[in-house]
């Protein structure tokens, strides 16, 4: 093994500074990005320990933001890495990015329809699917929590009740938002909006839920159907 190859090797280091050991004593706040990344990646090569592969990928991508936004054919041209790392790469930071997505800061009250706009637009903007996403409320309006409950295509994301409520029902949520994109930037409400958003308002009736507003979502802002005129109370 060569000495650049013995600096990187984790086998070389005492067990109490191991990424691994570190963690466990310490938390992640002690460890480097390229020790946190040699953790998720287990292994190097044969020829490269998995810091110095760990630390290749970093400057391979530059930032830690176009490491997570990178795909899995782009860390595939790391060498070293295989197919195999570059999907367990790709999910632990896919994780990560859906974990700070569905982050609600406490007592987060929803009174206009632009707080439950910038609560989801992040998620939405530039997705290429239409998504459904519900806006969970507690008995004061606030949100406690959002869940995407529908994937759809470039035009539309087939909904069905079951889904719609089943979250709201599971967290005891006393009420709920509706919202969705529409990829073509178009805000323009469709005829099946419209009609889908009666038929949640009346189930939301029967079951005690009601329905507060449904937002339709783009590039280009958002659109409130409650304030459209449709009768939500």
């Amino acid at each position: 093994m060569t000495e650049l190859q013995n600096i990187y090797s984790i086998q070389h280091l005492p067990e109490e500074e191991r990424p691994r050991e570190r963690l466990m004593r310490h938390g992640v706040e002690s460890l480097s990005v390229a020790e946190l990344l040699a953790i998720i990646l287990g292994s190097g090569t044969k020829s490269t320990p998995v810091l110095q592969l760990a630390q290749a990928i970093i400057n391979r991508f530059g930032t830690l933001q176009q490491l997570a936004d990178a795909t899995v054919q782009e860390l595939c041209q790391v060498k070293g890495i295989g197919l195999a790392k570059a999907i367990q790469l790709r999910a632990a930071f896919s994780l990560g990015t859906r974990s700070m997505r569905y982050q609600v800061a406490p007592k987060y009250k929803i009174e206009h329809p632009v707080h439950a706009y910038h609560l989801v637009k992040d998620e939405l903007y530039g997705e290429k699917r239409e998504l459904f996403i519900v806006i969970l409320q507690d008995v004061k309006g606030c949100a406690i929590g959002n869940h995407t409950v529908a994937i759809g295509t470039l035009t539309q994301a087939l909904v069905h009740p079951r889904e719609v409520f089943y979250p709201a029902i599971r967290h005891k949520a006393a009420s709920l938002i509706l919202a969705h994109n529409h990829p073509s930037g178009d805000l323009t409400p469709s005829s099946q909006d419209y009609d889908l958003t009666k038929q949640l308002i009346e189930v939301g009736r029967v079951i005690g839920i009601p329905v507060n507003d449904h937002l339709i979502i783009s590039d280009q802002g958002y659109l409130s159907l409650r304030q459209r005129g449709i009768v939500f109370d």
